[in-house]
């Protein structure tokens, strides 16, 4: 039998559709809440236009005595606002003279103007005003819930903002009386103000739960679903047999070939060991073999990483100009990691990306604002790029350069190491030395040794296993033959 439900109405702001579980549903009524700054006009003044330009007829209704032009010079500077929509889909009344006169005569006129207009959304900035007006727990429920039942009879979605924080709104009738609740809000972190978004209520409809980021650009509000909290479709297929090289033949040798296509390995090491060098040969080499790779830094602009490759003998510049590689700089701003990410899956669909190196992952962790979330959203990001058939690499410092730690248990990287591979320095003999070992590759064959690799101008090389030393994991080598305090046998 086929459903009954009326299709959802689509806001104008897809990521707003998506907090919703699709869009807005027919005749139910929201407030949309929040303390003053927060962005509830914005927000609603934007799916008011949006709807106007797709030729849905919309009233929007103030409550005090400010002139309409007020409001539409706030709002002119967001690209949304078309002034030609005004008088034409988009109608302004006021109704502070029918709001003193009581509720009957303010619920006449907005439900008569919505008629007239065949208005299929009703908009109401300011119902803490009217409360303010009529001081009437009793005139104020009734009226929200006649104008309710009046919407719902025309086919009309109602919006309301209130200047209200989510707990004290909780406690007012308003709450008990609209279909939805979305509540907005500024917080503090450090030396910033975030921005966040709540859908706390939603009559009849699933939808995505808790807090998710919010911006406000020129464009209008922008919201960032949690990517953990955006259903995946998970494809349960067996791994595949490929592997992806590096390009650096003792190292593919060592690590039987590469890695295994579609995992996801984490390239740890010592600051200055030359984790980013290693990363790009990983690029380049999927780039040369006909596999789109991003190469994504937190620290080098592309000139720069051109510079440093040409050094040791990497000439990427081919790989650049026609396209197979890609280098992406994310310079130091204030971005949360939700919008890091969306935009680099975004450019991953676009370029068809198979390969990519994310440089720097600490400096995502940091952008992650809530520590509770890191694990959960590293490892959505993991399976995300798994299954758009990304093999997926990531560099991450070591804090000590040289000493006995070495644990990653507790980080919340350690959820994307399918493979770790480690970079460290290990002094012998007064001298320092860069080693390398494979410390776990899941589900697959790969050699156990501990090798030395130079970095130079004729590039990148691993050296043969390590065999006179002992402790060189710990990056405190100790030459075998001898003993503490003693001389060489």
């Amino acid at each position: 039998m086929p459903s009954s439900k009326p299709p959802l109405f689509q806001s104008g702001i897809p990521s707003f559709d998506v907090l919703l579980g699709g869009g807005i549903p027919a005749r139910q009524s929201f407030i949309v809440t929040g303390t003053p700054g927060s962005g509830k006009t914005v927000l609603c003044s934007q799916v008011a236009f949006a709807a106007a330009a797709r030729g849905t007829p919309v009233v929007v209704v103030t409550v005090t005595s400010e002139p309409h032009d007020k409001l539409m010079e706030a709002l002119s500077a967001f690209s949304f606002f078309q002034p030609e929509l005004l008088g034409e889909k988009l109608f302004l009344i006021s109704a502070y003279s029918a709001l003193k006169r009581g509720p009957k005569e303010a619920r006449e006129l907005i439900l008569q103007t919505v008629r007239e207009r065949g208005a299929a959304m009703l908009f109401i900035d300011g119902l803490r005003s009217i409360r303010d007006l009529w001081q009437d727990e009793a005139r104020l429920r009734e009226f929200l819930y006649e104008l309710g039942i009046g919407l719902a009879a025309c086919n009309c979605i109602g919006l309301f903002t209130t200047e209200y924080p989510l707990g004290r709104l909780m406690e007012l009738p308003e709450a008990t009386t609209v279909d939805g609740i979305v509540a907005l809000s500024v917080q503090p972190h450090g030396s910033r103000r975030v921005r966040r978004v709540e859908v706390v209520k939603l009559r009849g409809r699933p939808h995505l739960a808790g807090e998710h980021p919010m911006l406000m650009r020129k464009s209008g509000v922008e919201f960032l679903p949690r990517l953990e909290a955006v259903p995946l479709e998970i494809r349960d297929e067996p791994p595949t047999l490929k592997r992806m090289g590096f390009g650096l033949p003792e190292l593919d040798a060592l690590t039987h070939g590469g890695l295994p296509e579609l995992s996801t390995t984490m390239l740890a090491g010592s600051m200055g060991i030359g984790k980013t060098l290693v990363a790009l040969h990983f690029a380049a080499d999927g780039a040369r073999h006909g596999q789109k790779s991003l190469f994504v830094s937190f620290f080098d602009a592309p000139a720069m990483l051109r510079a440093r490759a040409q050094r040791v003998g990497l000439d990427v510049a081919p790989l650049l100009d026609d396209g197979r590689l890609t280098l992406r700089f994310l310079p130091p701003m204030e971005s949360e990691a939700d919008e890091i990410i969306r935009d680099l899956l975004e450019q991953v669909d676009a370029l068809g990306i198979r390969r990519l190196v994310l440089d720097g992952l600490t400096e995502l962790e940091l952008a992650i604002l809530d520590p509770m979330r890191r694990r959960t959203f590293l490892a959505s990001l993991a399976m995300r790029l798994r299954m758009r058939g990304v093999t997926t690499v990531f560099t991450r410092e070591v804090s000590k350069i040289v000493g006995t730690e070495l644990d990653f248990n507790d980080a919340p990287v350690a959820s994307l190491g399918e493979n770790l591979l480690l970079l460290r320095y290990v002094e012998l003999h007064g001298q320092m030395h860069r080693l390398l070992s494979v410390l776990k590759m899941r589900d697959s064959e790969y050699s156990a040794d501990l090798r030395e690799f130079q970095i130079n101008d004729s590039g990148v090389k691993v050296l043969a296993p390590l065999r006179s030393a002992t402790g060189l994991l710990t990056g405190q080598a100790r030459p075998l033959g001898t003993t503490i305090g003693g001389v060489g046998e």
